[in-house]
C-alpha cells in the first residue's frame, strides 16, 4: 500500500497566511508584521543599511532571540515592497557578523546575540582626573534611541593601570561594537572543512595514535608547518626543527624560562609594543627594557646601548604601530645578533597584507640567532591554542625539555586535523577569503576615521588586522585611557595606545577591524568622534 508523502509540520511557530500580492485598501504600503517594519522609515538609497540595522537591534534587545527563524527573503521583500536583493544583502551582513546562519530548508536562523552595552549618562570613572569633561555625548546608544538614566555602572577596565587580568576584563566588558585589536573574522572559521578533516583523521588513525606522542608535536603537523613556512614565509626548516606549542603565549613562557636558566635576566621589547607579550615575559621573571620604535622599526642603536642580550621583535608588522622593519635596520639588527644577541621573532599576523609586497621573516636570513614564533590564532582561531617555535640550535634541546615538562605536548587530534587542512590547501583558500574581507573592513575603518576623526593620523594600514590612530596636540590633548573609557560607556571597545607603551607617548587608539562588519566599524568610529567632540 502506497502512502502519500507529507511534509512535517513545524509546530514551533503558528502558520500565517501568505502575504497578499497587493496591500488591501486602507493599509500602508511597504510594511510588515515582522518587527513592525515600515520601509518608509528607510533613507533613500539606504534600504539594506536600514534593514540590517533594524535586524541587529531586534537581535540585541531580545525580540529575535537565538533560535528565531527569519522570514524567507522573498516573503519579506514582498511585504516591504522592495527588491529581494535588499533583504538578501541585509541577511548577508548579519551572517558575516556571525548573528545569522542559513540552515537549508529550515531557513535563516538567529545563532548569536551581541552583548549589549548599558547606556549611561555619567562620565567614565577613571583613576586619574579626566580631561574628557563630564558632559555626556548625545548618543545614548548606537541605535540613537534615548534610554532613561541608569544608575552608575562599576568602574571600567580603564579605571586603573592594566594588570594581569586586564584582557579578561576587557573581553567580558559589554559593548555593542568591539573594535579591540587581536581577532580575525571568527565567523569565517571553515567548520565544514574542519569536520571533513576530523572525520578523515579519525578514520585513518590507528589505535596507537590515541596514546602519548612526541612532546615536540605530531610528525604530520611539524611537516605541514615546515611546508607552510617555506611557501608563505620564505623559511627553510626541517620538520625536526619545529616545536609545536600552545600558541605564542606559551612560546614566550618557554623562551623566558630557558633564557632565565641560562643566565639571561631580561628580554628587551619594542616600545610601543604588545602589553600582553610584556605581561607574559614578566610573569616568567624577565625584565623587559623598552627600546624605541620609529618609522623604520626598532632602534638598534638603543638596543645596543641597553646591553640586553635578547630582544622580542615583530618585524613584519610591528605591534601596534604597523611599521615594517626597514632594510638597513634589518641588517643592523642582524649584525647585533651576530655579535651574540638572540632575536625572538613574533610573526603574529604577517600573512594578512593588502597594499605591499610580503616581507621575509628574519628567521629565513639568520637561523642561528633567531627564535621564530608563529601560530594559527590569526589564521584560524585563538581557541585552537596551536602555535610553533623554530628554536636556534643552541636552545633547541632546552626548549624541547621545557615543553615536555610543561604539558607532555599539545593534544594530538587537533594537530592532525590542522595538518590535513594545511596540506590540502584549505588554509590558503581561507587566507585568500580573509584578505578580501579584511581589506574591505580596513577600507571602511580608514574612511570612517577620515570622516569622524579629522586630524587623526593612521598608522599600519597596509597589513595586519588592526590599525593605530594618533592625535596631534591640536586634535586631542587628553588621556587616551579616558578616551577609551568614554567610548566604552557609549558601547565601543578599543585599546588605548598608552597600554602598549612603557615610556610617555602621544595619545592614540589601537583599533581592530577584522572581526566587525563595515557598518559596525563606521558606527563605532562615529561614536569615538562624538566622544572626542564632547570632550
Amino acid at each position: 500500500m502506497h502512502r502519500s508523502k507529507e511534509r512535517p509540520v513545524d509546530r514551533s511557530i503558528t502558520p500565517s497566511p501568505s502575504p497578499p500580492v497587493s496591500p488591501p485598501p486602507g493599509t500602508s504600503h511597504g510594511s510588515s508584521d515582522f518587527l513592525q517594519l515600515n520601509v518608509g522609515d528607510a533613507p533613500v538609497g539606504g534600504r539594506a543599511d536600514w534593514l540590517a540595522q533594524e535586524l541587529r537591534r531586534a537581535v540585541a534587545d531580545g525580540r529575535l532571540p537565538v533560535g528565531s527563524r527569519l522570514p524567507a527573503t522573498r516573503t519579506l521583500a514582498a511585504d516591504l515592497h522592495v527588491s529581494r536583493g535588499v533583504v538578501t544583502e541585509a541577511y548577508r551582513r548579519l551572517t558575516e557578523d556571525g548573528q545569522l546562519a542559513g540552515r537549508g530548508r529550515s531557513g535563516t536562523i538567529v545563532v548569536a546575540a551581541p552583548v549589549s552595552a548599558a547606556p549611561v549618562s555619567a562620565a567614565p570613572v577613571t583613576a586619574a582626573p579626566t580631561t574628557m569633561g563630564t558632559t555626556p555625548v548625545d548618543h545614548q546608544s548606537l541605535d540613537h534611541h534615548h534610554q532613561p538614566p541608569r544608575t552608575p555602572h562599576p568602574p571600567t577596565p580603564f579605571a586603573a593601570p592594566p594588570g594581569p587580568e586586564i584582557f579578561d576584563e576587557l573581553r567580558t566588558a559589554p559593548a555593542r561594537v568591539d573594535l579591540a585589536p587581536g581577532l580575525l573574522d571568527l565567523a569565517a572559521f571553515p567548520r565544514a572543512a574542519w569536520l571533513r578533516a576530523e572525520r578523515a583523521v579519525l578514520t585513518d588513525l590507528p589505535s596507537a595514535g590515541f596514546g602519548y606522542g612526541d612532546p615536540r608535536g605530531t610528525p604530520a603537523l611539524r611537516r605541514a608547518v615546515a611546508n607552510w613556512l617555506a611557501r608563505n614565509r620564505g623559511i627553510r626548516a626541517d620538520p625536526d626543527e619545529v616545536l609545536i606549542v600552545a600558541g605564542t603565549a606559551q612560546a614566550l613562557g618557554l623562551i623566558a624560562d630557558v633564557l632565565h636558566r641560562d643566565g639571561v635576566p631580561e628580554i628587551a621589547v619594542e616600545d610601543p609594543g604588545s602589553l600582553g607579550a610584556r605581561q607574559h615575559l614578566r610573569y616568567w621573571r624577565m625584565a623587559t627594557p623598552p627600546i624605541p620604535v620609529d618609522d623604520d622599526g626598532i632602534r638598534v642603536d638603543a638596543l645596543r646601548a641597553s646591553g640586553a642580550r635578547a630582544v622580542l621583535v615583530t618585524p613584519a608588522h610591528q605591534f601596534p604601530t604597523g611599521v615594517v622593519l626597514g632594510g638597513a635596520r634589518r641588517r643592523e639588527l642582524m649584525r647585533w645578533a651576530a655579535d651574540g644577541g638572540l632575536i625572538v621573532e613574533d610573526d603574529y599576523d604577517a600573512e594578512h597584507r593588502y597594499d605591499r609586497a610580503p616581507v621575509r621573516a628574519l628567521r629565513s636570513l639568520l637561523p642561528e640567532q633567531v627564535c621564530y614564533a608563529g601560530s594559527v590564532s590569526k589564521l584560524l582561531a585563538p581557541a585552537l591554542r596551536v602555535g610553533w617555535l623554530l628554536p636556534p640550535p643552541k636552545y633547541r634541546e632546552a626548549l624541547t625539555d621545557a615543553k615536555r615538562f610543561a604539558d607532555l605536548g599539545n593534544a594530538a587530534l587537533p594537530q592532525l586535523v590542522l595538518a590535513r587542512l594545511m596540506e590540502s590547501g584549505e588554509l590558503e583558500r581561507l587566507l585568500r577569503l580573509l584578505r578580501r574581507r579584511h581589506r574591505r573592513r580596513r577600507d571602511a575603518m580608514i574612511a570612517a576615521v577620515r570622516a569622524h576623526l579629522p586630524g587623526a593620523r593612521v598608522h599600519g594600514a597596509a597589513a595586519g588586522l588592526h590599525l593605530t590612530v594618533t592625535f596631534g596636540p591640536e586634535g586631542y590633548r587628553g588621556s587616551d585611557t579616558d578616551l577609551a573609557a568614554a567610548a566604552l560607556t557609549h558601547g565601543v571597545k578599543v585599546h588605548p595606545l598608552s597600554w602598549h607603551a612603557q615610556r610617555p607617548s602621544p595619545p592614540g587608539l589601537v583599533l581592530g577591524y577584522a572581526a566587525r562588519t563595515p557598518d559596525e566599524i563606521t558606527q563605532g568610529v562615529a561614536v569615538i568622534g562624538e566622544v572626542l567632540r564632547s570632550g
